[in-house]
């Protein structure tokens, strides 16, 4: 799911600003080794957060039906994740810096989804649309200034973006094919050559009297009590 919001981050910034420009897109910490080696005008999107959207969590099962309506699987619903990106401007001027970070807080308040015609793989499987928050209030325990320290930088002009995103846990149940057949009557005879069912067919194999049945037998038929008498 990352990787693939990755790749439709990188889409939308590339076709909204970066396109026919030199600036490079990079999903890298920005630390200080990061930036010495960096030569070319770059917008960095970070994954520093990932936390769980308890709000939006549930539980159960979701059913899944095949082209004929029939119940082919039953798997649990989505999870749901909030995820954090430090967005950061590099150039060598902070005037050039400032208008990277005008055009994409611009991009990200036009889209308020991430476009479904960006998402692949298991996003655009699941159809759900992805939510786009930025510039919004940190959490409490959750400071900008705490990511750059953690990061060994100094404190840069940025972008704090949000998205929330579906993932869909691995646990599928598996359903038979539907009973098509109707069920059949069976009815043993003890001591008979053959057993029978309702209407004169075969017992299916498998299907015999259990010896440990001790109910009464019914009486034999008439030429039964002819061939005794013979005999």
């Amino acid at each position: 799911m990352l990787h693939e919001l990755d790749i439709a981050l990188r889409a939308l910034v590339d076709q909204e600003i970066v396109r026919d420009t030199d600036v490079e897109v990079d999903f890298e910490a920005p630390t200080k080794d990061w930036a010495t080696r960096r030569n070319r005008p770059t917008i960095d999107i970070y994954l520093y957060d990932i936390r769980q959207e308890l709000s939006r969590s549930q539980f159960g099962q979701v059913t899944v039906r095949d082209a004929e309506g029939n119940i082919a699987q039953r798997r649990p619903p989505p999870k749901f994740f909030r995820l954090a990106y430090l967005v950061t401007a590099w150039t060598q001027r902070p005037e050039d810096e400032h208008r990277l970070l005008s055009a994409l807080m611009a991009t990200f308040l036009r889209h308020e989804i991430v476009p479904a015609e960006l998402l692949g793989g298991t996003l655009a499987d699941l159809g759900i649309s992805i939510p786009i928050a930025v510039a919004l209030p940190a959490p409490q325990d959750r400071a900008l200034s705490d990511v750059w320290s953690a990061l060994g930088g100094e404190l840069k002009p940025s972008l704090d973006l949000t998205l929330v995103a579906p993932l869909l846990p691995e646990r599928f149940d598996e359903v038979g094919p539907p009973v098509r057949d109707e069920p059949v009557l069976a009815l043993a005879r003890v001591g008979g050559p053959e057993p029978e069912v309702a209407g004169g067919r075969p017992m299916p194999p498998g299907r015999e009297r259990d010896p440990a049945d001790t109910r009464r037998p019914p009486p034999p038929r008439p030429t039964d009590r002819r061939r005794r008498k013979r005999t």
